[in-house]
């Protein structure tokens, strides 16, 4: 992990950006819940170090979505340091969805789309179902329930991007989801935040064959019965 790389992007060269972006998290925070992280130390490296630390597996121009986008992580970091990408966010919380479109504004971030709809819904919508090269998520749900919401948005050839703590249990009990769903993992990256701020891992999934329609199943049924 190249943090000097990451840390030089956010301090430095991309400053102005992730500076404003934290001011309005903060202020946006007293009225709505966007993050528990407020402090500058924690929203410099849980919040944007940790977003940026996985730009290296998004390919030059890829169409990307992001599902439960919350406060725009790691969306709205990878942006800003990866400008090349697109984004469409999803979030199904209207309050959030309006500080992600004023961020946006503010930020004048070009080819990035925020949709207020449940993932499960989203996913069955034949404009984004299997149409993005790469689906990314972060803090949303374990890996086998958060593959089923994930890898119907994505064509096969492409990849899902899951943002995770220390993950080796999820990875092991996510294994017939996979199976399932048309996912495959095809790398695993370990890092720690710096300052000792945890340990954390990049799961890069590869869809291998299309889902089966009746996937994600709705009503729940994803975090209730997984896969």
């Amino acid at each position: 992990m190249e943090t000097d790389k990451y840390l030089n992007l956010i301090t430095n060269k991309c400053s102005n950006k992730f500076t404003l972006f934290s001011s309005m998290m903060k202020e946006y925070n007293k009225v709505c819940n966007i993050t528990s992280i407020c402090d500058d130390k924690g929203i410099l490296y849980k919040h944007f170090f940790d977003s940026a630390a996985g730009e290296f597996l998004f390919g030059e121009g890829a169409n990307v979505v992001e599902i439960g986008s919350g406060g725009g992580f790691p969306s709205i970091p990878l942006k800003i340091v990866r400008d090349d990408l697109k984004f469409t966010l999803i979030e199904s919380t209207g309050k959030k969805c309006a500080f992600l479109n004023s961020v946006v504004d503010k930020l004048k971030l070009d080819c990035v789309k925020v949709l207020n709809i449940r993932a499960e819904d989203g996913a069955h919508d034949k404009l984004l179902r299997e149409k993005f090269d790469v689906a990314c998520a972060r803090a949303v749900a374990r890996l086998n329930v958060l593959s089923e919401y994930c890898l119907p948005f994505v064509k096969v050839g492409g990849c899902f991007i899951a943002y995770k703590s220390d993950a080796a249990e999820e990875i092991r009990e996510a294994g017939h989801a996979l199976s399932v769903l048309g996912g495959e993992i095809e790398d695993v990256i370990s890092y720690e935040l710096p300052e000792d701020g945890g340990k954390r891992t990049l799961i890069k999934i590869r869809k291998i064959k299309k889902t089966p329609t009746q996937y994600p199943r709705g009503q729940g049924r994803e975090r209730k019965n997984p896969l």
